[in-house]
C-alpha cells in the first residue's frame, strides 16, 4: 500500500520489471502511466513520474504538488483524504522518449500513432493496489461526549 499526504509531494516504490510486458526495447523506453481513482467521489487524476527511475527490483515514482494537476509534469493533487485505487500501465515508446501531450497516451485507452516510433504505446496494466492520502491540513474533528457518573455504587459503571 502506498500512503500520501494532501498538500505535499509523493514519492512511490513499486515492482515493475518482474511484470513488465514489452521486453524487446530498453528500460530507458519505458515510462509508467498512472491512474488514481478516490473511492470516495470516483475522481481520476493521471500522471506520469518525473522523475523514473526504474531499478532491478523496483522502480521510483516522484510526483509533484500542485494545485493544477499535469499529467505530463508529474503533477497531481491528491484531495479528498482518504483511499485511492492506484493502476499503473505501461508505456513504450522504440524512438525518443517525449512526455508532453501528442506523444504521451493521456489514459490507458488513448492510442496514438502505433506506427510513428516517437509515440508512445501502451501496452497494458503492471501492477495496481490501494493508497491511504491522509489529510495535511489537520481539519479532521473528534467529537466527545461527557456522562455523568452514576451516584449508586451497586453495579459496574462502563460509560456509554
Amino acid at each position: 500500500m502506498i500512503q500520501a499526504i494532501t498538500g505535499t509531494n509523493l514519492t512511490a516504490y513499486l515492482q515493475t520489471e518482474d511484470n513488465r510486458i514489452n521486453t524487446s526495447v530498453a528500460k530507458t523506453q519505458i515510462r509508467h502511466l498512472f491512474k488514481f481513482t478516490n473511492d470516495m467521489d470516483k475522481s481520476i487524476i493521471y500522471a506520469y513520474a518525473k522523475p523514473e527511475v526504474i531499478e532491478n527490483r523496483y522502480t521510483e515514482f516522484d510526483f509533484v504538488y500542485t494545485a493544477t494537476p499535469n499529467i505530463y509534469l508529474g503533477g497531481i493533487d491528491l484531495k479528498p483524504a482518504g483511499y485511492w485505487k492506484y493502476e499503473v500501465y505501461e508505456v513504450s515508446w522504440t524512438g525518443a522518449v517525449t512526455i508532453s501531450s501528442g506523444f504521451a497516451p493521456a489514459t490507458e485507452t488513448d492510442v496514438l500513432s502505433p506506427t510513428d516510433p516517437d509515440k508512445g504505446v501502451v501496452q497494458g496494466l503492471v501492477t495496481k493496489g490501494k493508497m491511504y492520502v491522509a489529510d495535511a491540513t489537520g481539519t479532521a474533528q473528534v467529537q466527545y461526549n461527557q456522562y455523568v457518573e452514576p451516584t449508586t455504587t451497586n453495579y459496574i459503571y462502563y460509560g456509554q
